[in-house]
């Protein structure tokens, strides 16, 4: 297998992954590759074990339990996650809002957990979704706790609109960032979904380095502004105790 070919098929399998069930002009859209080119990775990838298809007509395609097992092996993001639970559920029945933790990979986060709450309306996130660093609290804490190098690396970049009020301007994220650090949480208004709010923090490691973040998350209409405090500290407190169990 060359190399474009192993590029084109993780493409797919990414792509799957975000997608699910998905159909072949979807994904040839999504990834920007002949219809023919997508078909031959998706058998490959069948072959392999890490994709299933449907049943159904037109055919479509899933992960199968093979990624699971593979992703699960990332032992640093598995010791932070096990680390967090107790305090993720403390933070849960605090808040009774839906909790997100989340561990970096590049330029974005993974969303590595998620404790629902018994709300009907509520914030949703797939386990495995990737984040924008500058459109999530999740993001914005973890970019406060890092480095200006890191910052200035992802501002290289424009900022891509994901929802009503995502930070697209450098200047106005990099003062989100001062007030982040000087709260020790962050708060985000529907930057990342239209009608969700979050406040977010990140989680250290021993060296003062950021490794992951946490996030309660819920409708604007509940997590509002007389509330960002009371979370913000909530949430702050929550990434201490994990740092400490790390």
């Amino acid at each position: 297998m060359t190399t474009n070919s192993v590029v084109s098929a993780f493409r797919v399998l990414e792509a799957v992954a975000e997608l699910q069930p998905a159909g072949l002009s979807e994904l040839a859209r999504t990834v920007d590759l002949p219809k023919s080119t997508v078909q031959r990775c998706l058998l490959t990838l069948h072959e392999l074990g890490w994709l299933r298809p449907s049943t159904g007509r037109p055919t479509r395609w899933h992960l199968t339990y093979r990624a699971f097992a593979v992703g699960s092996q990332a032992r640093d993001h598995q010791q932070v996650r096990e680390a967090a639970l107790p305090f993720l559920n403390e933070l849960q029945l605090t808040t009774t809002e839906t909790i997100h933790l989340c561990a970096p990979d590049g330029n974005e986060l993974v969303l590595i957990e998620r404790l629902d709450t018994a709300h009907p309306l509520r914030a949703f996130l797939p386990l495995g979704k990737r984040i924008p660093l500058h459109a999530s609290a999740t993001g914005l804490a973890f970019l406060a706790a890092g480095t200006k190098d890191f910052v200035d690396n992802l501002l290289a970049d424009p900022l891509p609109a994901q929802a009503l009020h995502t930070i697209t301007d450098p200047g106005t994220l990099r003062r989100t960032l001062d007030e982040t650090r000087s709260r020790g949480y962050s708060i985000n208004n529907q930057g990342l979904s239209n009608g969700i709010t979050a406040v977010g923090a990140a989680i250290l490691d021993a060296q003062g380095q950021p490794v992951a973040a946490v996030s309660v998350s819920g409708p604007t209409s509940r997590i509002t502004e007389d509330k960002h405090e009371t979370y913000g500290r909530a949430v702050r407190d929550t990434a201490q105790k994990i740092h400490n169990a790390l």
